[in-house]
């Protein structure tokens, strides 16, 4: 176990490090855990799939929600995004896919694994692949190149079959246009809201509080608590234990070099007339000779800046122009190549790139710099002891654990730089105080029965081992104990009912109402709100973000200006009646034809891959052992 925890913090630290590698890692399962014993959990046609590479996916996949969603993390998240099954259905995924590409006959060269490792920058130097630095960092991270070469050919076989599907998925220019006025097209509706706070239903007698009671009795039930002795493993107390080589901060610094690296930057302003990127030869003539007359009144004297916020047509124009400093692939080829070319109080002749003809003025250039290994030896040393001191208190708690057995009081058994507390009762939200991790807390004591043992529980704070002292479940109470909930929750009842039975009463009207000179049904004393337009998914004037209310705007037609029925929203129940719909001007979809063909492009690749990969899930026989899941 002890070697578990070591491989696992060294698959964290490749997941920070290796950001363009990390995917091959999560996606074979190459790196750490090797010391478990193989077990059969799944086969997929004839080959089996086991324990160990389970067991490499599901750490990898982790450390990944880790890095996504930090301190937000917890028990019930991790249920929700169920990484367990995410963990299994990449490897049969993946053990699918392999299997096709060796019945199609796909190869992968010996080149070509070369060439792409190549690619990778955390085994350049200088922009060059570095055999030195591809040893140091597959030895820092424990890795065999054997192992990981042979990754790095299944996944460029997994691309190949890839590329295969995808050669037959096509965008027209249609589908591109229509997707564009299906996405920016916007509605104008008019609205009555029937709020439930507006309604004062009649008290509810003794008899009916009793029947609400009895019906709902389960939802009343209080939640079950728990009690429990634990210690916790703080890495903190366990620093003055731990050294740092100046061979380890070597080591740390040439394996993680790019880690160091500032890349160049140029910190600039443009002015830009827009044109479209397949204006007529014309119009693009037409952009280019304003610009041309822009850079004159430049040359003669006047300020950039000002002329900036004076003549550009882009975002910027208002701040002088300015776009701060970027890097080289932030962007537009032909901008970057043009202003990475330039020195500091330079103004270029005009540049043309899809958005239109731009003038760039570079303000600054920054040098690309890389800090030394003495400049960052005290940052270095500061993770190195941090990593180590976390291995320290696992150690110390594994050992901790290796001393217990079954119905041992653990409050017993001597420990060193840690103390048995012992908890309040709580609930799975987790104890008031004690951890940084209540409710991943929580969720491990409640997994456990009276006087057992929990495995060493890994937290954000550090490592903590658990006994369960008591358990209390939880109690439907008296109706006496509940009553005002049981008052409180029935006339909301009937306050949402009355809201209801309203707002279909006023549709119902509408549907059957005489119109007016305009052809809108009377509506008598009410008075409708109107919105103004909106898109799809933006928020709705005077009702706020309500998906409900605007998927049924935009369904609504002159011909059909009322929904089949109220809708319901976050106040309550709206009835809503069309007014007018905005075709997106044409003219615009020029400058986002590109990027929308892409958009459906990877939309329609995502499902080719999605359909074919289930047809070939379906012609395979995989069977899964009974429970396995369940278990994890």
């Amino acid at each position: 176990m002890l070697r578990l925890m070591r491989d696992y913090a060294t698959s964290w630290m490749i997941k920070i490090i290796l950001g363009a590698i990390v995917v091959v890692f999560v996606f074979w399962g190459v790196g750490s855990f090797r010391n478990r014993k193989a077990s059969v959990i799944a086969s997929v046609n004839d080959s089996v799939v086991t324990l160990e590479e389970y067991n490499d996916v599901y750490k990898s996949l982790l450390e990944q929600m880790r890095q996504r969603f930090g301190r937000n993390l917890n028990q019930d998240l991790l249920k929700m995004l169920r990484i367990d099954q995410q963990a299994l259905d990449q490897i049969i995924n993946n053990r699918v896919i392999l299997q096709e590409a060796e019945r199609l006959n796909i190869r992968v060269t010996d080149q070509e694994v070369v060439d792409s490792i190549k690619e990778i920058p955390a085994f350049q130097s200088n922009g060059r692949f570095d055999a030195q630095q591809y040893r140091r960092v597959l030895t820092y991270n424990r890795l065999q190149p054997e192992a990981f070469e042979e990754s790095q050919k299944n996944n460029l076989l997994v691309q190949k079959v890839q590329a295969l599907i995808f050669s037959n998925v096509h965008v027209s220019e249609g589908e591109a246009l229509a997707y564009y006025q299906w996405e920016n097209a916007s509605v104008d509706i008019e609205y009555i809201l029937f709020d439930p706070q507006n309604y004062e239903p009649e008290e509810p007698t003794a008899d009916e509080l009793r029947a609400a009671y009895e019906e709902n009795k389960e939802t009343y039930r209080t939640e079950p608590r728990v009690k429990v002795r634990y210690l916790h493993f703080d890495p903190q107390q366990y620093k003055d234990r731990v050294t740092v080589s100046a061979a380890e901060v070597e080591d740390y610094y040439y394996a993680n070099s790019q880690r160091f690296e500032t890349p160049k930057t140029v910190e600039a302003r443009h002015i830009l007339i827009k044109v479209d990127a397949d204006a007529a030869e014309e119009a693009a003539a037409e952009a280019k000779e304003r610009v041309l007359e822009i850079l004159q009144k430049y040359r003669e004297g006047a300020s950039f800046e000002e002329l900036a916020k004076t003549y550009s047509e882009g975002p910027s124009g208002p701040e002088g122009g300015y776009l701060g400093a970027f890097r080289k692939g932030d962007m537009v080829p032909s901008f970057s190549e043009k202003a990475f070319s330039m020195s500091a109080g330079e103004v270029s002749e005009p540049v043309r790139t899809q958005f239109g003809w731009h003038l760039i003025k570079v303000e600054k250039v920054n040098a690309a710099s890389k800090r030394s290994l003495e400049a960052a030896e005290p940052e270095i040393r500061s993770t190195l002891t941090e990593e180590k001191a976390k291995l320290e208190a696992y150690d110390a708690a594994e050992s901790f654990f290796n001393r217990t057995f079954e119905g041992d009081d653990i409050s017993t058994i001597p420990v060193e730089n840690a103390a048995v507390e012992t908890s309040a009762y709580f609930t799975k939200k987790g104890p008031e105080q004690g951890t940084a991790s209540p409710r991943r807390f929580a969720a491990a004591a409640f997994d456990l029965l009276p006087t057992q043992i929990s495995d060493v529980l890994e937290l954000e704070d550090g490592y903590y081992i658990l006994q369960v002292v008591d358990k209390k479940p939880g109690v439907i109470p008296e109706l006496a104990a509940v009553q005002p909930e049981v008052r409180a929750n029935l006339i909301a009842e009937r306050q949402d009912a009355l809201a209801a039975e309203d707002a279909e009463k006023l549709l119902q009207q509408l549907k059957t109402a005489t119109t007016n000179a305009a052809g809108v049904p009377e509506t008598g004393a009410l008075s409708f709100k109107t919105t103004g337009f909106f898109g799809r998914n933006a928020e709705i004037p005077g009702i706020g973000y309500e998906n409900a209310i605007a998927r049924a705007a935009f369904e609504l037609t002159p011909e059909n200006p009322l929904p089949p029925e109220a809708v319901k929203g976050g106040k309550g129940y709206y009835v809503i009646r069309f007014r007018e719909r905005r075709v997106p001007d044409e003219t615009a979809f020029a400058t986002e034809k590109e990027s929308i063909v892409q958009t459906l492009m990877d939309q329609k690749r995502r499902q080719a891959f999605e359909a074919w990969l289930t047809e070939m899930k379906n012609r395979s026989e995989i069977t899964i052992r009974e429970g396995f899941l369940q278990t994890q």
